[in-house]
């Protein structure tokens, strides 16, 4: 397929500066598919992602690429959108996974290979997913807006990105997470919230960690929602609640297992909205990313966002 302009927004700190490492060879390969069409842009810190994707796609760019992890997706999915939706409807959103975590593409059929990936983007299929938008606590009492593609979580899940993000991650996606997640769990303890879904609940429960969800995984690979779908419009929401500690390190093998849901005391709902507080101070995590805490809202925003992907086979629209 044919793009009149391609731009790709390069974390070369993804990966524990793996992808730094790699632009060039990156690049040469993206110039070799989509010569003078293409464009790069290297980010240098918080917040950029965001920036450059939204001038650009006002600037008329079909097609954004995002090389780098979830986090790194995550700022350059806030780059399409406004306050009120998408701001460019036809625009597409490329990925070429190369960070600690890429998490989402467990759920969504973009390859990892550099050389598969860059095919799957010459070739152009897209697909029309689902985002969440968040409205939440920031850390320095200001309230914030974020969208996300992938998964909010509250409680344990804001403690381990803390935790990852202030630590190395030489070692791997999977290392650095198992180990932060341990280390949380010793550290933390549970929190009391009130919890709200639709019109149809709302409680004050005790809980470890809530995952409000649109993809299935998390946290280096912990299948959290395994029946999350991106394009249904709804979140699947998995509150792990009351369990023992004992309990929690018998059941973390049904954290990567896709078993979570037979533990008793994990609750797996659905729906389009969902509101959490807390007298406690609860961190979230925001697609990897950590940005602030309760309270928050959150509403589905059902076919919002054009992603490329590999022969797209979900239901709903794709091209």
């Amino acid at each position: 397929m044919a793009f009149k302009k391609i731009v790709f927004i390069v974390n070369p700190h993804s990966g524990n500066g793996a992808t730094g490492r790699e632009w060039h060879r990156i690049q040469a390969a993206a110039k070799a598919r989509f010569g003078t069409a293409s464009m790069s842009c290297l980010t240098s810190g918080p917040g950029d992602a965001t920036r450059m994707a939204r001038s650009h796609l006002l600037d008329g760019a079909d097609v954004i690429v995002c090389v780098g992890g979830d986090g790194t997706l995550n700022e350059v999915v806030n780059g399409f959108m406004d306050e009120e939706g998408p701001i460019r409807k036809d625009a597409r959103l490329g990925f070429i996974p190369n960070g600690t975590g890429c998490d989402f593409i467990k759920t969504v059929s973009i390859p990892r290979d550099l050389e598969e990936s860059l095919d799957t983007i010459q070739q152009g299929h897209a697909h029309l997913i689902d985002l969440g938008r968040l409205r939440y606590g920031h850390h320095h009492n200001a309230p914030g807006t974020r969208y996300f593609h992938n998964i909010t979580s509250f409680g344990l899940g804001g403690e381990v990105d803390a935790r990852v993000n202030r630590t190395t991650k030489a070692f791997g996606p999977f290392i650095s997470f198992i180990w932060s997640t341990l280390i949380a769990i010793l550290l933390y303890g549970k929190k009391t919230i009130r919890l709200k879904i639709d019109n149809n609940y709302d409680k004050e429960i005790k809980i470890w960690n809530v995952a409000v969800a649109n993809g299935q995984y998390h946290g280096g690979g912990m299948r959290v929602a395994p029946e999350a779908v991106i394009d249904d419009g709804l979140f699947h929401i998995t509150v792990i609640g009351d369990l023992s500690l004992a309990g929690v390190f018998r059941h973390l093998p049904k954290l990567y297992n896709g078993k979570i849901n037979e533990i008793n005391e994990v609750s797996c709902l659905t729906g389009e909205k969902v509101e959490a507080f807390s007298h406690q101070h609860v961190l979230l995590d925001v697609d990897g990313e950590q940005p602030g805490s309760l309270p928050i809202s959150i509403d589905i925003m059902p076919s919002s966002l054009w992603v490329i992907m590999k022969n797209p086979s979900l239901q709903g629209n794709h091209v």
